[in-house]
């Protein structure tokens, strides 16, 4: 370890600090040259800062991502498809949407550089304080738009920005625009910041946000706006406002990454006089119990806190439930009704000891919401399908609730179609594919599951839908909660195909995601196969699964996006070399050997500067750990690197022990939030051992007391690793 110590000439000299066990004060050893830091002042290293970021943005050109792909459908025309995509322009660090023309034909002889074509007008955008906070949670950088919806068949186009929602067309009946268009201001007559907006799928005049911790639906076209939830109350103060409505709660976005808690059903139901019967399916929270935490504000001199609903671990989580709106509107863009709708019997009755509902949707068809569950210790994991007619109308009168319990068939109840269990945690992943219900008694599904063989694989399941026996009144009366069972709903597998195997692991997280082309019965993954030091792209047979197919270039690390249609997929990729690239792919992939040459290359999207002269590029080492496992590390050597000279080190390593440097760190585990923290160390009432052991704070009086030793830096807004965490080492 290098001792610091200040020069009158504000200099910093590393040298060497005596300790037991240090070969540099050992017979023999070659004394080193000690290594001087100049010291700059605080206008010199905000220089330093940003020609770094200048250094890096060179190396680094932005890479656009959230690809929707339409379709043309213009014979005579030069393109087949239009790109839609999210990137930062090169004059500003805000998102903004951009389209490129996909030509039909290319000349292999020479590179084909897309153009990235604004697609609006540029407009004042910002963040406001909700909006910043999702942001972080999804660790997304840039200002401007973040996120958007279309509706690719009528060309609908719905995305946020500040406090306003915007809306346009391109595509679809009114044709594809040659200029940058000027999008809509959508009108509400809500007060405050509409969040997480979506289209319709059925009919995209009509959309839905969050204002208020409810949710709210309106009209495009006729200005028809609705509040379907009221679990939010006017009052300020945070304690008295515990409930939302289609709001993933804190710890579903922080630690399992879920950012929404409604879905649309992707069908709808004429009625007689041609109405269209819609439904949302949402999930409401009841935070009473959660812990509020109060951080003080930065500027002092304002005196202000922000709170949060904090669940610390050992302490309550949110109550959940799942509910699902239904609505019925006219043809003139009307709402005729709403009706809120509840589970048959309480949550907690019908999902035993289910405690986050990490992911949620809807079958093809409409015919089942889909939920997948865990308990609250994450070491089991059910997917299970909903009947809508499984949900009542809300009712106050206790006299008609009844009715309309006992109006219930029991033979309508959920299924349990998949669950598994373990002794360690289940890691949740994005990995499920259900295909079309072609009969009635089953369904068929694609899942990713580590409990098998302790590696992430593909396995295609058929579950036989079979009826409960479960009871659910008795003369008249609800059942008692005693007489629900754990395997009342359990479905029996019919069949379990494994698609993927062997000692690595099939990517499902951040991004990552599985195609299945089912006109061909093909998966497209993305994995480690190769090694675990690169990420590929993959594809093989869901029916007659061989040994997978590989479809990106080896020798670098890939993620890669499909379109819609699965025609194409555009694949970023870099390696330590090489700085980043984005490449447009054809499918399917012609025959040959993708080491040899990028098979089914049709276009280049962004295309690397390359290096500057005197970058050095990290070098790649690996050790065997005391378990046996090979587990790998970079090297990133200092420019002008000289023998014989000593050289300060920092050691970067996430949920290492103290080094160096320390940003925002878990200094005490008894502070941090039960979703993260009970996965790896269960209740901290009955392991308690274990969460003072593993806490900075509870062995401070062991770290050596040398100055210079550790740096700490740690935002005081942070809401996630709240600053009490630094401040109890102080």
């Amino acid at each position: 370890m290098a001792a610091v110590v200040e020069a009158e000439q504000g200099i910093e000299v590393f040298e060497a600090a005596g300790f037991v066990g240090s070969s540099m004060h050992s017979e023999g050893a070659v004394e080193m040259e000690p290594f001087y830091v100049e010291r700059h002042s605080c206008r010199w290293l905000k220089k330093l800062l940003g020609d770094s970021r200048k250094y890096h943005g060179h190396m680094m050109a932005k890479a656009p991502y959230n690809f929707q792909f339409v379709k043309k459908n213009d014979p005579e025309g030069p393109h087949s498809h239009r790109m839609y995509y999210l990137a930062m322009s090169n004059e500003s660090r805000e998102n903004a949407l951009f389209y490129s023309e996909i030509p039909k034909k290319i000349n292999r002889d020479n590179l084909l550089l897309l153009s990235w074509k604004p697609l609006l007008e540029r407009f004042q955008s910002g963040l406001w304080s909700e909006e910043e906070l999702l942001r972080e949670r999804k660790r997304i950088g840039p200002v401007g738009i973040v996120s958007y919806e279309l509706h690719r068949d009528s060309g609908t186009f719905l995305f946020q920005s500040v406090l306003n929602l915007y809306t346009f067309k391109d595509g679809g009946p009114h044709g594809f625009t040659k200029h940058p268009l000027k999008p809509i201001t959508v009108k509400t007559s809500c007060p405050h910041i509409r969040m997480d907006p979506k289209l319709c799928p059925v009919d995209p005049n009509w959309y839905s946000f969050i204002h208020r911790n409810d949710i709210w639906i309106a009209n495009l076209e006729t200005g028809e706006e609705r509040r379907l939830t009221f679990v939010y109350s006017d009052l300020a103060n945070i304690e008295d406002n515990p409930k939302c409505a289609g709001i993933a709660t804190f710890v579903l976005q922080e630690e399992f990454d879920r950012y929404t808690g409604y879905w649309w059903c992707p069908t709808a139901e004429t009625t007689v006089d041609g109405n269209k019967v819609l439904w949302i399916f949402y999930e409401e929270n009841d935070e009473s119990k959660v812990e509020v935490i109060h951080v003080t504000s930065p500027m002092l001199e304002t005196r202000k806190t922000e709170s949060f609903r904090y669940p610390r671990t050992g302490i309550a989580n949110p109550k959940i439930t799942l509910k699902m709106s239904e609505l019925t509107v006219g043809a003139a863009g009307v709402i005729v009704s709403a009706v809120d709708k509840e589970l048959v019997q309480p949550f907690e009755v019908l999902f035993l000891e289910t405690e986050y509902i990490v992911r949620a949707g809807w079958t093809r068809e409409g015919r089942y919401a889909w939920a997948i569950l865990l308990n609250r210790f994450q070491t089991r994991l059910q997917i299970v399908l909903i009947p809508p007619a499984l949900f009542i109308p809300v009712v106050d009168d206790a006299i008609e609730k009844q009715r309309l319990v006992e109006a219930v068939p029991d033979s309508v109840a959920p299924f349990i179609i998949y669950e598994e269990t373990r002794d360690i945690w289940i890691s949740v992943h994005d990995v499920l594919h259900i295909f079309p219900q072609m009969d009635k008694h089953e369904i068929k599904f694609i899942f990713a599951s580590e409990c098998k063989t302790g590696f992430r694989h593909l396995y295609k399941i058929t579950t036989h839908l079979q009826e409960s026996t479960y009871k659910r009144s008795s003369e008249g009366m609800p059942s008692p909660k005693s007489l629900v069972a754990e395997d009342d709903f359990k479905c029996p597998i019919k069949e379990e195909l494994a698609l993927t195997s062997g000692n690595w692991e099939v990517l499902g997280r951040h991004g990552s995601n599985i195609s299945v082309n089912e006109a061909t019965n093909v998966v497209y993954f993305q994995g480690t196969k190769d090694t675990p030091l690169e990420h590929h792209l993959y594809s093989v047979s869901c029916e007659d699964p061989a040994e997978p197919e590989h479809c990106t270039e080896r020798g670098y690390s890939h993620s890669c996006f499909f379109s819609q249609l699965l025609d194409m997929f555009v694949s970023k990729y870099s390696n330590q070399e090489n700085p980043r690239c984005m490449h447009l792919f054809r499918l399917p992939l012609p025959e040959g050997d993708s080491s040899l040459d990028q098979r089914g290359f049709w276009a280049s999207m962004v295309e690397s500067a390359g290096c500057p002269p005197d970058y050095i590029p990290p070098e790649v080492f690996s050790f065997e750990s005391q378990s046996g496992h090979t587990l790998y590390g970079m090297l990133y050597r200092p420019h002008n690197l000289q023998q014989g000279k000593k050289y300060p080190t920092v050691v970067f390593v996430y949920g290492a022990p103290q080094v160096a440097i320390a940003g925002a760190p878990v200094n005490l585990w008894q502070f941090y939030d039960t979703g993260y923290t009970e996965r790896y160390m269960g209740s901290p009432d009955v392991n308690e051992r274990d969460y003072d052991l593993g806490s900075v704070a509870m062995q401070a009086d062991r770290f050596p007391s040398e100055p210079n030793r550790l740096l700490l830096l740690h935002g005081f807004l942070d809401e996630n690793v709240h600053c009490a965490h630094t401040s109890i080492l102080c």
